[in-house]
């Protein structure tokens, strides 16, 4: 899955740092044409090594978000495309981001978030954002429920792939770990805001269908859906051992997303369109995930 590995010599700290980074990336903060700060800044920006860093812009590079110029620094050449009918009618100048729509999913009294996705990181690293923003007292929720659908820990998925079989297993256990990794940090960012007093009900629920994703799906506050195919792409993949493979993978961060919203007309696209989207994620919930 293009969207994170683990077991790095960076650890925790690559992990750290590749996730901030992929929120600039797709909350807006970068366009395409920006430059990054030079890898001296960056490490000395997120107070970690050169070599964390250079592992971190590594695997940008490897996912086609941005490209080194010899002589001129690293630029991004690609960011969060999202299509939304409410881009100009909302906030003018503002472009719809998923970082938007959580932040804005998270202002409301009772947030219900349920999500369809390969693994848990990109949710993972917006979520965590706005419990920051509920410990600042930015926002104050009072109850949040959250449903995600991720695929059967035994199901044999036909990406992330290893070119050569030999290495489909340690592929297989690096997308698991990658998955239980963010999975258990999201659980534990949610949890913590009950036991800190700071969110009166907070309701995780994960589950697990024998069906292999093909699209990611957000559907916010049952108002709002994000849906977007994963595109499959042949790209190189450093193992937790350090060795390099080609692989056949999905880019899931960086795949464009729809965004559609639900009206007083129930037969406009967008309404319907988000019922049906609601319907499909409550029928695999509660008939097909375990």
């Amino acid at each position: 899955m293009a969207e994170g590995r683990v077991g790095d010599g960076g650890g925790r700290e690559f992990e750290r740092v590749l996730d901030a980074l992929r929120t600039s990336l797709t909350d807006g903060t970068y366009q395409v044409g920006n430059r990054l700060l030079p890898q001296r800044e960056l490490a000395e920006h997120f107070n970690v090594s050169r070599d964390t860093v250079q592992r971190v812009l590594k695997a940008l590079a490897g996912e086609k978000w941005i490209e080194s110029r010899q002589g001129s620094g690293t630029w991004v050449i690609k960011t969060q495309r999202i299509q939304s009918p409410t881009a100009d009618a909302a906030q003018p100048g503002q472009a719809v981001t998923l970082a938007s729509l959580i932040g804005k999913a998270f202002k409301q009294s009772e947030v219900t978030l349920d999500v369809y996705t390969l693994t848990s990181e990109s949710l993972n690293a917006h979520v965590r954002v706005q419990t920051e923003r509920i410990r600042a007292k930015e926002i104050a929720p009072q109850r949040i429920a959250l449903r995600m659908l991720l695929p059967s820990e035994a199901l044999e998925l036909p990406y992330p792939r290893a070119k050569d079989p030999a290495y489909n297993e340690p592929m297989r256990q690096r997308l698991l770990s990658i998955t239980r990794l963010h999975t258990a940090s999201l659980r534990r960012a949610l949890r913590e805001l009950r036991t800190e007093g700071l969110v009166s009900t907070v309701d995780i629920e994960i589950r697990h269908a024998p069906l292999t994703p093909t699209f990611k799906l957000y559907l916010f506050n049952g108002a709002e859906v994000l849906h977007g195919p994963y595109e499959v792409l042949e790209r190189r993949i450093e193992l937790d051992s350090g060795e390099e493979i080609d692989a056949v993978d999905v880019l899931g961060v960086g795949a464009t997303l729809t965004h559609y919203v639900k009206d007083d007309d129930p037969n406009s696209q967008g309404s319907v369109f988000v019922g049906n989207m609601q319907s499909w994620f409550d029928s695999v919930w509660n008939l097909l995930a375990e």
